[in-house]
């Protein structure tokens, strides 16, 4: 009975405070206990917060963050492995081309559903910018801002087409009339990169003030720039896409190739004159915590890490369960034994990479690296530039001679260096030529997961034909054929968009 009389006495209690707030209509009017969409976007600040959201999703590509629901580390499969400077004792690139990322595999849900998180921010964010109405108050901030993440939606798109080749363009706010995109088709997805990063250069300032350091500028997005438009021009063949590309670079200014190759992947030398794009990985900001790469990108203001470089780490055994990945015998045997760059990239006796760990790295824990990821460097721009005169019909000894100031800068870090010694400027033929522009790519950039992006578009513009043999002799058996250039559409999408098809072989 005691039991029954409280339920009585706390429903008069509530009949009460519902007859109360009937009669207090004002009461009713709580505002809502975070911010809203409608309510937020109204100050500098909060638009600062929200393109930093933008940029967090960046961690889903370069950390063990698994925001999209993924297993964390696709990007070192998706990136890294497959192309024919790394290999790994129990995961070559062909296993994971024949086994460990079919269309049902966490890895790929992971790559493509950030994409997707990167894109829905990014258009979020720039609708919000283009509609605004006198918030901006900072000269030029408004521009900048929109140049930011117009950059980053490009990259996004970039992404999924050296990945996928084919996925839905997302440039519009969400809208039921579009939940059910169909694919892409042919270079849809790197015609919107180029599209994104040109306008961004016209819009991002030359530098930031030193507390925002990392943030994307104009040499950035010319170089991403340039770069889509030399991988376009690869699989089209169209001769205006190499001519853009080389305005683009000739608007990079201020950039140079620094004195010592080993900057560049070093802790204590980010962000220098070589870099035209990084992913910032740390250090925590005082007082805010650890740099934990498992936590969810939303978490940017603490600052979420690498985890890059624990694949290469020589200290401490295996990387994450499974084997070091380490150089292919190719890789190594493309430099000179007296090339400067061969020790700070290769231990030669194990095969171990050094480039980013030679000095153990700047860990935090056992997986977090603080040690930003290059995502593009001038070295890059200068290579991709001397293709792009190369293959427009440009001057060859031009073309030579961009090669040459990544190898001269290679010989200069030893007094009296001579190798690896320049190219000779009289050489006419062209086959030779791009012989060895792809091999200076290999030698400069292998190991910084670029080689299998080149070795895609190079294939599918017809420049190479890859095959079983073409990546190293110890290659498990498998069949190459060309569909391997795609990775599949995750099952997930192809589920619940029943416009989306997945890409043949799969």
């Amino acid at each position: 009975m005691k039991f029954i009389g409280k339920i009585f006495l706390g429903s008069i209690a509530v009949a009460g405070i519902v007859f109360y707030v009937a009669c207090n209509k004002d009461k009713l009017n709580v505002p809502p206990p975070t911010p809203t969409e409608a309510s937020y976007f109204s100050t500098e600040i909060e638009f600062r917060t929200a393109i930093l959201g933008v940029y967090a999703v960046l961690s889903d590509y370069f950390s063990s963050s698994n925001s999209a629901g993924g297993s964390g580390s696709a990007e070192l499969e998706t990136f890294f492995l497959p192309g024919d400077d790394l290999t790994s004792e129990t995961e070559e690139a062909f296993e994971v081309f024949g086994n460990n990322l079919n269309l049902t595999q966490g890895k790929i849900q992971q790559i493509w559903g950030s994409s997707y998180i990167l894109l829905n921010r990014a258009n979020k964010v720039l609708n919000k910018i283009e509609t605004e109405n006198g918030v901006y108050t900072t000269p030029g901030l408004k521009n900048y801002n929109e140049g930011e993440v117009l950059f980053l939606r490009g990259y996004a798109h970039y992404m999924l087409w050296n990945i996928f080749g084919t996925a839905p363009l997302d440039t519009a706010d969400f809208a039921l009339e579009n939940l059910n995109p169909a694919n892409s088709t042919g270079t849809q997805l790197l015609d919107q990169a180029i599209d994104d990063f040109s306008r961004a250069a016209s819009l991002l300032p030359s530098s930031w003030g030193k507390d925002d350091i990392g943030r994307v500028t104009a040499n950035g997005a010319y170089g991403m720039l340039e770069k889509a438009l030399v991988f376009r021009a690869t699989v089209n063949k169209n001769n205006d896409d190499y001519q853009a590309s080389i305005q683009a670079f000739n608007k990079i200014s201020g950039a140079s190739l620094v004195t010592n190759f080993e900057d560049n992947f070093d802790v204590n030398h980010e962000n220098n004159n070589e870099s035209l794009f990084e992913f910032q990985a740390g250090p925590p900001i005082a007082g805010l915590g650890s740099t934990n790469s498992w936590l969810a990108n939303d978490v940017v203001n603490i600052g979420v890490s690498s985890s890059y470089w624990q694949c290469f780490y020589n200290g401490n055994g295996t990387y994450m369960g499974g084997n070091l990945y380490v150089a292919t015998d190719k890789f190594k045997n493309a430099f000179n034994a007296a090339d400067p760059r061969l020790p700070l990239t290769i231990k030669t006796s194990n095969n171990n990479i050094t480039k980013y760990v030679l000095n153990g790295d700047a860990m935090e824990g056992a997986v977090n690296s603080l040690n930003n990821v290059r995502i593009l460097r001038y070295a890059d721009a200068l290579l991709l530039k001397a293709e792009a005169v190369l293959q427009s019909g440009g001057s060859t000894s031009e073309a030579i001679g961009l090669i040459n100031q990544v190898r001269t800068r290679a010989r200069s870090m030893v007094a009296g260096g001579t190798e690896p010694a320049n190219f000779s400027t009289a050489e006419t033929n062209k086959v030779t030529i791009l012989q060895w522009i792809m091999d200076e790519r290999l030698r400069e950039l292998g190991a910084e997961g670029q080689r299998w992006f080149d070795l895609r578009r190079w294939a599918l513009g017809g420049v190479i034909t890859l095959n079983k043999d073409f990546f190293d002799s110890n290659w498990p058996s498998l069949t190459w054929d060309d569909h391997y250039l795609n990775f599949p559409i995750p099952s997930t999408e192809i589920d619940k968009n029943p416009n989306i098809v997945q890409n043949p072989g799969y």
